[in-house]
């Protein structure tokens, strides 16, 4: 989400989405607020800090992991206001381990983590505590919410293709075996105990590798999804997973009560549209699918955030009476 103020953006979601609010990540506020940085300084026993590239494993905790703890206590203290007494659905997410691995660098080096399968390894099995840790920590603050827990993967398709770069540039990381890409993302869904979703929004989204990892859901970007990817999809569909659709489109260009822009009915169209190239029952559409914003949300402004929320919502609304259509 855009903006500073967690307890705003904490009402903000609670206002728009009051079946299903979601603990918000604030990137703008700098270092330790973004996906990996706040995910990495959750790691148990491995302490990070910044780097002009980003993020590195280093030798001790310090001021970079303590920045990123207090905005995150500062985020869960505006949930937990925001939230008292709330009983439903509650959304939080993590950088998933590969995309950790992929980004974070190995201490006094330039080479990614990724690199070093022993280091991976460690990554995942550390984010597994974490991720424990961590869902211990919201069902205490939130006790009568039901946790869903969502892994951001947007390096998964490149991890599994050898499609990380070297320092130099000029190769890529050797890519990893099927069987340990869903063993480690196994470890991390299992942990949470939790219903589990797995988000990725790059393209070749990789639905074997995460259902067979045991996610109970798959979340993705409508508009990344290829003809060559529908029967994927539509096995993952039969199978009865959850799936959350990037369908409503952030419009950055537009400004708060113009009407040009992506439309609710325009974006159930597009969810009913998919599913009437698969050919599956209308019926599982209904059940299945959360309509979510398209990936891009931080990049716009407050108002522009809150109405993609309000698109998604009315959208869903609108969804069953067209999938009753077909």
């Amino acid at each position: 989400m855009p903006g500073g103020n967690p307890m705003e953006t904490a009402q903000l979601v609670l206002d728009e989405l009051p079946d299903l609010p979601f603990l918000a990540e604030l990137p703008g506020r700098g270092p330790g607020a973004d996906m990996i940085g706040r995910t990495a300084a959750l790691l148990v026993d491995i302490p990070v800090e910044v780097t002009p590239g980003g993020w590195r494993i280093a030798d001790r905790p310090g001021r970079d992991m303590r920045r990123a703890a207090t905005m995150l206590s500062s985020d869960l203290d505006a949930m937990e206001e925001t939230l008292d007494g709330y009983q439903g659905a509650l959304k939080v997410q993590l950088a998933g381990p590969w995309t950790l691995a992929a980004t974070i660098e190995q201490p006094h080096s330039l080479k990614v983590a990724l690199a070093d399968p022993g280091l991976v390894t460690d990554i995942a099995s550390s984010l597994a505590e974490a991720a424990r840790i961590h869902m211990a920590e919201i069902a205490k603050r939130v006790p009568g919410a039901t946790l869903i827990v969502q892994l951001d993967e947007p390096s998964l398709p490149a991890v599994a293709h050898g499609g990380i770069p070297t320092p130099s540039g000029l190769s890529r990381v050797r890519e990893v075996d099927e069987e340990v890409l869903r063993a480690k993302l196994r470890e991390v869904l299992t942990a949470t105990r939790a219903y589990t979703v797995v988000h990725c929004c790059a393209s070749g989204f990789p639905f074997g590798t995460i259902t067979g990892a045991g996610a109970d859901a798959v979340s993705f970007d409508l508009s990344l999804l290829r003809e060559r990817e529908y029967d994927q999809f539509a096995e993952v569909a039969e199978a009865g997973a959850g799936l959350l659709i990037g369908a409503a489109k952030v419009n950055v260009q537009s400004t708060e009560g113009e009407r040009s822009g992506p439309t609710p009915a325009g974006i159930a169209e597009s969810v009913r549209e998919l599913w009437r190239k698969i050919g599956l029952s209308p019926a599982g559409c209904a059940a299945q699918v959360v309509i979510t914003p398209a990936c891009g949300l931080a990049g716009a402004t407050p108002a522009q955030a809150r109405g993609t929320l309000r698109l998604s919502r009315e959208a869903a609304g609108i969804l069953p009476e067209m999938m009753g259509e077909l």
